[in-house]
């Protein structure tokens, strides 16, 4: 169905590549007016002119609140609403066990993943509640927020915190009589800059890969549009009776 999302005005945080340039993309084709943000300024050029149309890319550092709130100014100057926030700005390293990670490290993931969620989830509720129009917030979190492992004593739990914060402020929402929609989006392994990133690290590229892929019982790493599609899904009103869930998309890997 075409203009899934027409008429609605869309900020995607890490817009500039991976999971929420695919979710730009997906968004824009479908209509919506698209807002990327991102630290890294010529992707997030290059990404805006790839969109084409009147798509906006802001410089924008997830962890700073004055940076949310030019951000925020700024779109709403240049477009005068928001209706769909994703929060798909993130960091996966450096991690490793408990008694390896530092406290800097592990502050240094929280910020970026957990509290750079929870300043985009509060600005977008201070702008969205009172449009008039049906409004969406898509945190990405992922599998990691479900399940951990010995050496993601930082990860996993910037990610659990998305999670439940996804659920609480859909439960505000509600409560209050906003009409505002939250939902987090939980990915395995997908084939992005970060994913790729990890691999390349590895003492044996090749070798890493194959077995990220034998970890996912449907036997493959995940395209970025595996998870744009949820977003997309998730940011349209085909979903408005969908607040406060957990969509995994993961080929599987927590069903075992």
């Amino acid at each position: 169905m075409a203009g899934r999302v027409a008429g609605k005005v869309a900020v995607i945080t890490g817009g500039a590549s991976g999971l929420g340039l695919a979710a730009a993309k997906l968004m824009a084709a479908e209509g919506a007016r698209v807002v990327i943000t991102d630290i890294q300024q010529d992707k997030g050029q290059q990404a805006a002119r790839e969109i084409g149309g009147d798509a906006l890319f802001l410089e924008h550092n997830v962890a700073s609140e004055s940076s949310w709130t030019v951000a925020i100014d700024r779109t709403l100057e240049h477009f005068g609403k928001i209706n769909v926030l994703v929060n798909s700005a993130g960091i996966a390293g450096p991690d490793g066990s408990i008694e390896q990670v530092s406290l800097r490290q592990f502050q240094r993931m929280m910020a970026v993943n957990a509290e750079g969620t929870f300043l985009g989830c509060q600005n977008a509720v201070r702008v969205m509640k009172g449009n008039g129009e049906l409004n969406s917030i898509v945190n990405i979190s992922s599998v990691a927020g479900l399940v951990s492992g010995w050496q993601m004593a930082c990860y996993s739990p910037s990610k659990a915190a998305v999670r439940l914060l996804t659920k609480s402020v859909a439960l505000h929402c509600a409560r209050a009589g906003y009409p505002i929609r939250c939902n987090s989006v939980h990915p395995a392994f997908i084939d992005t800059p970060m994913v790729q990133g990890g691999i390349d690290a590895d003492a044996d590229p090749d070798k890493a890969r194959k077995r990220l892929t034998r970890m996912v019982p449907m036997g493959r790493i995940g395209e970025p549009n595996d998870i744009g599609y949820m977003i997309l899904y998730l940011a349209s009103d085909e979903s408005k009776f969908t607040t406060g869930a957990e969509m995994v998309v993961d080929g599987g890997c927590t069903a075992i």
